[in-house]
């Protein structure tokens, strides 16, 4: 696992764009406004960029790239075409399964199963049907929560509607391997429950 993953607060943000097919997003450092990630879709096809121009642009696949300014790759999310709910797979940086998403059916506010390689349960990902605010849970302990709400020295980066903050519980040891699975659910809420 890269390290910068072993961070707890992040900012996340959408790049906003006209007739914008790829889902874009740069996550910061919100103490000081450091770029620490880059999140590209950089093997988008001809037919999916369609697709997203469409109501089906829920459904389209997708496969987002998780590197360091650098060009470190962190990890990568990915799911194919999507008819009922999400089955989204997150890779570690050498391209190993680390993990699944598996969307509920029929919640209010959207919720995710997070799973690891064998497809057993890890935690939960559940959200409020009222607003942006999502949380991790593993049975009643919180791994970590995002939402909209912010008032750090990285203010002056929030001030679109498309951005939000990862906020992982000290709880969670720097080198527990569901941060990997954290930080990629974080760009599924956007692009499965959101969008």
């Amino acid at each position: 696992m890269h390290a910068v993953l072993q961070r707890n607060l992040f900012l996340v943000k959408e790049h906003v764009g006209m007739f914008k097919a790829a889902n874009n997003f740069d996550v910061y450092c919100p103490e000081n406004g450091q770029k620490l990630i880059e999140c590209r879709e950089p093997h988008l096809g001809f037919m999916t960029k369609l697709f997203r121009f469409t109501d089906y642009k829920r459904m389209t696949p997708f496969e987002v790239v998780l590197r360091t300014p650098e060009g470190q790759p962190i990890l990568t999310v990915k799911r194919g075409i999507s008819l009922l709910r999400s089955k989204v797979a997150v890779l570690d940086e050498q391209g190993r399964e680390v993990g699944l998403f598996r969307q509920r059916l029929l919640t209010i506010g959207g919720k995710f199963t997070i799973l690891n390689p064998m497809g057993e349960p890890i935690c939960t990902l559940k959200g409020k049907w009222t607003g942006w605010d999502f949380r991790f849970m593993q049975g009643e302990r919180e791994l970590a929560h995002v939402s909209k709400k912010w008032a750090g020295a990285g203010k002056e980066l929030f001030t679109s509607a498309d951005n939000y903050m990862l906020r992982i519980s000290d709880g969670v040891s720097k080198e527990d391997p569901v941060r990997l699975l954290i930080m990629a659910a974080v760009m599924c809420i956007d692009m499965v429950l959101k969008e």
